[in-house]
């Protein structure tokens, strides 16, 4: 089933965020989540805000391909996915599972929570790690291409057919590192992702190079007939990906973090990546 694309986001700052924190490169030193430890990790065993149930938060509202028709307890899209498939690695069945809702920024401030754990594409950061916990990371970003229909690019599904492109991306970014050292072309440089947009719109580029989650909100909402030709495979060595978020300090993190690498291992973490986020959201890995 393909993705439907987000149409509208309800507030400026959605959009501010977006823009804003996709496009500076990770800091060189990113905080390490809690390790895994020999640990009784079962529902009889876990002090969960509710005895025998899972708490998950996400936003409100969650957004596509994340969560599809912000229904989190469908367990349809990435996210939504990833939490009942942790819930389940610790022992929780779909019934056990209750979702909470809170803001972006509420979650990841200082003091108790309403949730046993968030999931909201939190980036692991040392400055955030110093009020929350984070498990290891269950999703790093890779870069995109957004684009429109009818461009130069549109079709392109290889990186050898992107030779020739006018590739834009925002002035120290890890997007035009990837232009550069990963497609090795010659980028057209923007102070920030809005004058690149703008660009795009105005026909100045073929493409524009921005993280994954910040692609399918421009493709959606802000290019005309916008698409995302393809991924490139995240090679930056400095980004510690996204982590489930937890109250500093939770007796949770342990086998938080366990269940999400055990996921990892297995390889269902990677199934389901592929399902929401390349093939149902209809941007492949451009090899």
């Amino acid at each position: 089933m393909k993705v439907k694309k987000i149409l509208v986001f309800t507030t400026a700052a959605v959009l501010a965020l977006t823009l804003s924190a996709c496009t500076e490169k990770a800091a060189t030193g990113t905080a390490s989540a809690a390790p895994s430890a020999a640990a009784d990790c079962t529902p009889d065993s876990l002090a969960t805000l509710t005895p025998g149930t899972l708490t998950i938060a996400t936003g409100e509202p969650a957004y596509e391909p994340w969560v599809l028709n912000d229904k989190p307890e469908a367990g349809e899209g990435f996210e939504a996915a990833v939490a009942y498939a942790v819930a389940k690695q610790l022992g929780y069945d779909n019934a056990k599972v209750s979702w909470v809702r809170t803001t972006f920024d509420s979650a990841i401030a200082a003091g108790p929570k309403t949730f046993d754990f968030n999931i909201q594409q939190y980036s692991i950061t040392e400055e955030r790690a110093k009020v929350v916990d984070f498990s290891s990371a269950y999703y790093k970003s890779n870069q995109s291409i957004v684009s429109f229909k009818g461009s130069k690019i549109d079709g392109v599904t290889t990186i050898a057919g992107l030779k020739g492109a006018k590739l834009g991306a925002a002035v120290g970014s890890t997007s035009l590192d990837a232009i550069e050292k990963q497609l090795g072309l010659k980028a057209q440089v923007f102070n920030d992702n809005a004058a690149a947009v703008a660009a795009l719109k105005n026909g100045q580029i073929d493409g524009l190079v921005v993280d994954l989650p910040t692609a399918f909100y421009l493709s959606a909402a802000e290019v005309p007939k916008g698409i995302i030709v393809g991924q490139i495979e995240n090679s930056d060595s400095n980004d510690a990906g996204a982590g489930l978020l937890l109250a500093k300090d939770s007796a949770l993190t342990a086998c938080v973090t366990g269940a999400v690498d055990a996921i990892r291992a297995s390889g269902e973490l990677k199934a389901i990546e592929d399902k929401w986020l390349t093939v149902g959201a209809g941007a492949p890995v451009l090899k």
